[in-house]
């Protein structure tokens, strides 16, 4: 199979390129729906607008933890199966995996309408904040089922072979958004509620390009029988999904405590409460570009490192990974300059405040994100382990930063040190992370042989 396959048989370095550059350019296109908002928002709203969508976008880190958990799953199996030579199953777990993704979603979206204003209170929400975070956040909602179809279509459009078609199915609906923003915000006088409608347009326009793909599929054909029984047979697809969604479910937390957090410390401080929250959205949305690359290099990692390690080819395997973790250095230093050289500029961007808030977000960004330049190989650590079959490191590794030390961080520091203390506790949680992952990737490197797959990596 390997000798047909070109993941077995091209050079790394151009199967990497070839799948790592349509990656990025969809997960940035994702990061960009809510930056596009937020930059459009801040110019025509104000700080309040940008703290509406800082609150809301929890909504938006559990829909693409969805998508991940079924996109990510499926497409890692399908990837497995595809480097054993069982098109077959690979076409089930493909079938199967767009049922699920459909049915999740439309619960997801009832759910999140039905609970609206408890969840966004839950969020941070301040009461001068809260009427536009439920405008935007109501809004947003409804495409949130088109989303999570997209973007978990894409990943096995990924597997399949075609990166770039992933890429032009995020790009038009982001371009939409990107047109329609100012013209529903400014030219229509809609606000807030006109940036949540552009980028639910976008949205419906690369769900109806990802669902046209999957006639159409080049390693697999799709028949009715792949469609059925997808809850009978999902365990193992959210399972191998799990570590990547549970490092967005675990982001989602982090949001939750450091928007309630910077609310409550903001209060006491001479910042008070709504300039830390309008702060904390436009630094994580500005840092949201940088994981998006870092995402986008993981997951044109993936299929090539689950078909070579399902076909037993390891000196492959490592040689992809040491090569994404290359590429993800690079583009870290890149954001870590930015962030510390350049903050003032890229804060502009997203509008303009009083001295205070100016003086805040600058702080926040430079200390928060003082570590940029470690925390992707966590997450490319936990996609690794992922790939290759042995989901519960990758678990382990995506629940490392954030949930054992950011969170207890975020609680405990702030105890002696104020506000500061809150932006302390994300530098010093990526660089704990980052240590645990090199320590776990270089004891994985040790136990994978040159041309023996272990009995226990198998069954994983």
């Amino acid at each position: 199979m390997c000798e047909k396959n070109p993941l077995g048989t091209q050079p790394i370095s151009k199967l990497l390129l070839k799948f790592a550059v349509p990656s990025i350019t969809a997960t940035l296109v994702g990061s960009l729906y809510n930056i596009v908002d937020q930059i459009f928002i801040g110019q025509g709203i104000g700080y309040l607008g940008n703290a509406a969508t800082n609150v809301s976008y929890p909504f938006s880190t559990i829909c693409l933890a969805i998508a991940l958990l079924l996109g990510i799953g499926s497409a890692s199996r399908f990837s497995l199966c595809l480097g054993q030579g069982d098109k077959e199953r690979a076409a089930r777990i493909a079938g199967n995996g767009v049922v699920l993704m459909v049915l999740f979603g439309v619960v997801y979206l009832m759910l999140g309408e039905l609970f609206l204003t408890p969840l966004l209170q839950l969020f941070g929400s301040t009461p001068d904040v809260l009427p536009y975070a439920q405008t935007y956040a109501g809004v947003t909602l409804l495409g949130m089922p088109f989303l999570i179809v997209t973007n978990g279509i894409s990943a096995l459009i990924r597997a399949d072979g075609r990166p770039t078609y992933s890429m032009v199915c995020m790009v038009a609906g982001a371009v939409i958004n990107t047109i329609l923003d100012p013209i529903f915000i400014f030219t229509f006088g809609w606000g807030i509620f006109g940036a949540a409608l552009a980028t639910i347009v976008g949205q419906i326009l690369s769900c109806i390009m990802a669902v046209s793909y999957l006639p159409r599929f080049r390693t697999i054909r799709l028949t009715p029988g792949c469609f059925r029984g997808a809850l009978k047979g999902c365990l193992p697809t959210l399972f191998a999904g799990s570590s990547n969604s549970l490092n967005q479910v675990a982001i989602t937390v982090v949001q939750i405590v450091l928007n309630n957090s910077l609310t409550y410390y903001g209060a006491s401080s001479v910042y008070g409460s709504d300039i830390p929250l309008a702060a904390c959205g436009i630094v994580m949305k500005t840092n949201a570009i940088l994981i998006s690359i870092i995402v986008g290099i993981s997951q044109g990692a993936q299929p090539i490192i689950g078909f070579n390690y399902g076909a037993g080819q390891y000196t492959r395997v490592k040689k992809t990974l040491k090569l994404a973790i290359g590429w993800n250095l690079v583009v870290s230093a890149i954001g870590f300059c930015m962030f510390q050289f350049c903050p003032a500029f890229l804060l502009s961007l997203f509008g303009s405040g009083d001295e205070l808030y100016m003086e805040f977000a600058v702080l926040f960004m430079r200390t928060f994100l003082f570590m940029a330049l470690l925390n992707g190989v966590q997450l490319l650590s936990s996609n690794f382990f992922t790939a290759i079959g042995q989901a519960p490191k990758g678990l382990f590794l995506a629940m490392t930063r954030q949930i054992f030390f950011l969170i207890p961080l975020l609680l405990l520091l702030p105890l002696w040190l104020g506000v500061f203390g809150v932006l302390l506790s994300g530098p010093c949680a990526d660089f704990i992370a980052f240590v645990v992952s090199v320590i776990m990737i270089y004891k994985q490197f040790a136990r994978m042989p040159a041309g023996r797959q272990p009995d226990e990596e198998k069954t994983a």
